[in-house]
Parts: C-alpha cells; structure tokens; sequence
C-alpha cells in the first residue's frame, strides 16, 4: 500500500501560493478528455471551487482579448410576403413605425435574422452562444 503525499508548511503562513504556470498547469489538466474536474483537484490538494475559480479567472482573460471586429455590409431590403394589417389602434395619433429587419451573417453559411425590435440583451446571448461553436 502506498502512502499518499504529504506536504508540510513550516512557514508562518497557512496557505499555499500557487504559481501561475502551477495554476495554467492544473486548469489545463481539467480541461483533457476523459478527466473530471474532482479528481484534477484531488490530485492538486485543492478544493473543487478553487479550481472552477482560476479555470474562470484565466479562461475570462483569454477570452477578452480575442473579441475581434468583423466586417458589415448594408444590403438592400428583401421583399417579405405580404400580411395583413393589424386592426387600427385606439389612437390615431400613433403613427406606425417602419418594420425593419436586421440579417447577421455568422460565417460558415450561418446567418441570424432579427427584427429592429429585438431585445438587444437576447440578442447578445444567443451571439455569444452561435460564436462560442
């Protein structure tokens, strides 16, 4: 039987620094196929939590500075199918906004179509979402 490691702290203080290329190390270990997070941090000595921390706080880092401009083209409007007007409003005051349409095309034959109503923050999400595939 084996006897599992041991690490002794002699120093006054209690907690174990972590060097980053230690933290890189371990965040990229819990990224390899067929390895669970747990037991990458079992491993280390380290609680779970603390792992999923620097795995966020290294992988945010990465992240931020590969946003990229990308082109945008102004096309012509496409001609939609016609339907039928809504009833008039109460008020005839109101004038009818023009309808819009917004087509972002992603890349790889991937376009996402939006009215100029859309909610902006859906629209992030599901942007992030299709960028991140």
């Amino acid at each position: 039987m084996t006897m599992p490691r041991v690490e002794v702290i002699t120093s006054v203080e209690r907690r174990r620094r972590w060097s980053r290329e230690e933290k890189e190390r371990l965040v990229a270990a819990s990224f390899e196929p067929d390895v669970t997070v747990s037991e990458v941090a079992r491993s280390a000595g380290i609680h779970v939590s603390q792992l999923f921390r620097w795995r966020k706080d290294l992988c945010d880092r990465v992240d931020a500075g590969s946003s990229q401009l990308v082109p945008v083209e102004i096309a012509p409007a496409v001609a939609l199918p016609a339907v039928e007007a809504p009833a008039p409003s109460a008020s005839p005051g109101r004038r009818r906004r023009k309808s819009g349409i917004i087509e972002i095309e992603l890349g790889g034959g991937r376009c996402v179509r939006v009215d100029r109503d859309v909610d902006v923050e859906a629209l992030r999400r599901v942007l992030d979402a299709l960028g991140s595939r």
